[in-house]
């Protein structure tokens, strides 16, 4: 009976084993997570012409905006100025971001900017990984361990949830992506970006 399941032991005994298992995690969730997120800094720069690193920001008005309005659809009078000005302190940092990319004036994405980004996203892959895989486990996590008794405080607690699941993940990966390369339509820059 026992050499039946052999196999099968080795196997699972193989993807507990430290190095293993992280090769498998490595191999099967963070680098298809990476690529995605690429895909979509990629998708983001050719449709709208923006710098890749505006994706997260209006992302994350996008979804305090849903918040708001659901907010509002549930919450009424003090509760529902308290979540105002919870949500309102999300998204400063977003606005502010957004708001000086603005008052750059459109300096654009090009060579500097893109050499920029690809070093800054090449040492958080080295060294977030970790990082990136926890918070992808919190918020997994997070919508089935958060349970409060007060009708108001399990609000605010799915609000919390629902904003870090869908913004905690996507900011580690985005910030972590490969950026796409400008397009420049400049024959002097097709060799720059595949060098250094």
């Amino acid at each position: 009976m026992m050499t039946k399941f052999r196999g099968v032991r080795r196997s699972l005994h193989a993807i507990g084993d430290g190095h293993n298992g992280m090769d498998w995690i490595n191999r099967y969730i963070d680098q298809p997570l990476l690529h995605g997120a690429a895909g979509l800094l990629r998708s983001w720069h050719l449709r709208t012409r923006q710098p890749p690193e505006l994706l997260e920001p209006t992302w994350n008005l996008v979804v305090l905006s849903f918040l708001l309005i659901a907010s509002g659809q549930v919450m009424a009078g003090e509760t529902f100025t308290l979540s105002v000005a919870a949500l309102i302190m999300l998204a400063l940092p977003s606005a502010r971001k957004l708001l000086s990319a603005v008052k750059a004036g459109g300096g654009g994405y090009g060579a500097r900017e893109y050499k920029s980004l690809r070093a800054r996203a090449i040492a958080k892959r080295e060294a977030e990984w970790s990082v990136r895989i926890i918070v992808l486990f919190a918020s997994a996590c997070l919508p089935f361990i958060a349970r409060i008794d007060d009708p108001i405080g399990a609000y605010f607690m799915l609000g919390a949830s629902i904003w870090f699941v869908l913004t905690g993940p996507l900011k580690a990966y985005l910030d972590a992506a490969e950026p796409p390369e400008p397009n420049e339509g400049d024959r002097r820059y097709s060799g720059v970006f595949h060098f250094g």
